[in-house]
């Protein structure tokens, strides 16, 4: 980790910006402010996943396909859940096809449609490196609870409003709020 300043770089530029332009000052804090906690999270994640020979992007897919019933995914359907580009997805299934975490294998009906299907060593690593992952706490472990919460709840509405998913979709975290 880099030293850290004396002082909050991000209050300081909103100074700045509030005597340049003060109509924008608290979205630029606010924008700034979520990409260097990502950069912070990120870190923190990343340093966790490192002796286990995974990045977050390889983690999040062997999760993913951890969680399907039967192991696997066409990778057009990883892409979309995922929310990468259908190249990005090549790549990660590519290293861990190289890794033996994840194999390819044709789809039974559609042979236009290649699926990725989790290996059991690659059952074996997502496990161990979820303990990893969650002893870290994802990196927001100084945020109680209630403070978590609430960042998915403020963090949500600002995807949802950029169209990230349909308006009238309810969540768990909406469901654990209610009596």
């Amino acid at each position: 980790m880099e030293p850290r300043l004396g002082f909050d770089a991000i209050d300081e530029a909103y100074q700045h910006w509030t005597r340049q332009w003060p109509e924008a000052a608290a979205s630029m804090a606010a924008a700034t402010s979520i990409m260097r906690a990502q950069q912070i999270v990120l870190g923190a994640v990343d340093a966790a996943l490192k002796s286990h020979g995974l990045t977050f992007a390889r983690y999040e897919a062997l999760v993913l396909l951890s969680f399907t019933r039967s192991g696997s995914l066409p990778l057009g359907k990883m892409g979309q859940r995922l929310m990468i580009h259908p190249t990005s997805v090549t790549n990660i299934v590519d290293r861990l096809v190289h890794d033996g975490l994840v194999e390819r294998v044709a789809h039974p009906s559609d042979r236009r449609t290649t699926l990725a299907r989790i290996t059991s060593a690659g059952r074996e690593l997502v496990e161990r490196a979820t303990l990893a992952v969650n002893a870290v706490h994802f990196g927001v472990g100084s945020l109680d609870e209630t403070d978590q919460r609430n960042l998915v709840r403020v963090i949500r509405e600002l995807r949802r409003t950029a169209g990230d998913f349909a308006d009238d979709t309810v969540t768990a975290l909406d469901q654990d709020r209610q009596p």
